[in-house]
């Protein structure tokens, strides 16, 4: 029994953690600005320019074993700096800092499983992302990594889905344009792979810290899948997921401001050798602002 309950929480963690990854939408409005015929919307990251963001979330998730329901909650924060370093390919070469990087994770059967998130901070890499939002090349951050209770994990993930998709075509009050992204993650003995589709509306145009921004909301749907073993027993793990985002994005400017994103998690792990179907359902808050601009 023991065995079992170790596994599930664990699992739940995973799952929790994993789906944090998936989202990040955007927060309030301020004042609404004019709105034009129609915009092109695209990133503009001059050599020099220096960007900050902050963001936070929470979690929550229920997983049911053997008729016991257990309760895992997450609280993350991080500040994370881009600082531009030119072109390359027609894409944005950038430096990426990790200023500061916490996680919390409370489990109601193991206690307190926070991971100790000192050796990512001050950390530096990398990255490539088109003016479209692409991320290109996220590879640096594949070595920027902490121990968690399931393993090693690194901070990839949390990078390869960092800035929204663009729709690449002028666009005005009112349409519509699509996107896909896809990341993998492996965690110990489990590797989990998200996939998501969203569908992007431009619905208007707000002041927001002096800058005139795009209003953009997001419906997103996605599937999780996964497999490994965990103390020794094979698992796999399925579900789906489903939110929705508003971001902010200065017109002029080519920056991503803010955003603001609800998701719901339903999963389903099989673990065969003990013949079990472990069902958990979690949910999540992510806010992201800029904090400083240069």
């Amino acid at each position: 029994m023991k065995q079992r309950t170790h596994l599930a929480a664990t699992a739940a963690a995973i799952l929790v953690l994993a789906a944090g990854t998936v989202l990040a939408v955007p927060a309030a409005p301020k004042s609404p600005a004019a709105a034009p015929a129609s915009v092109v919307l695209e990133y503009k990251m001059p050599a020099g320019r220096v960007l900050t963001y902050q963001d936070k979330s929470e979690g929550s998730e229920v997983t049911e074993v053997m008729g016991q329901s257990m309760d895992t909650q997450t609280a993350n924060t991080s500040t994370v700096t881009f600082k531009a370093k030119g072109l390359k390919d027609k894409n944005f070469l950038v430096a990426v800092t990790i200023d500061d990087m916490t996680a919390t994770v409370a489990s109601s059967a193991q206690g307190d499983m926070s991971p100790d998130m000192s050796s990512v901070k001050g950390k530096s890499f990398d990255m490539v992302f088109s003016p479209l939002g692409a991320e290109i090349d996220v590879a640096g951050a594949e070595a920027v990594t902490y121990e968690f209770v399931t393993g090693t994990r690194s901070v990839a993930p949390g990078f390869k889905m960092f800035f929204p998709d663009l729709p690449g075509k002028p666009v005005k009050i009112g349409d519509t344009w699509n996107s896909s992204d896809g990341v993998d993650e492996k965690m110990g003995e489990v590797t989990l792979r998200i996939d998501v589709k969203s569908v992007h509306t431009l619905e208007g145009f707000e002041t927001v810290d002096g800058m005139e921004c795009a209003r953009i909301s997001t419906q997103v749907s996605g599937t999780v899948t996964g497999s490994g073993s965990q103390q020794g027993m094979d698992l796999s793990l399925t579900g789906t997921t489903k939110g929705k985002n508003v971001w902010y994005f200065a017109v002029k400017d080519g920056i991503y401001v803010k955003s603001a994103s609800d998701t719901t998690t339903e999963m389903s792990i099989e673990v065969p050798a003990a013949g079990m179907t472990i069902p958990s359902t979690s949910t999540g808050k992510t806010e992201l602002k800029l904090v400083s601009k240069q």
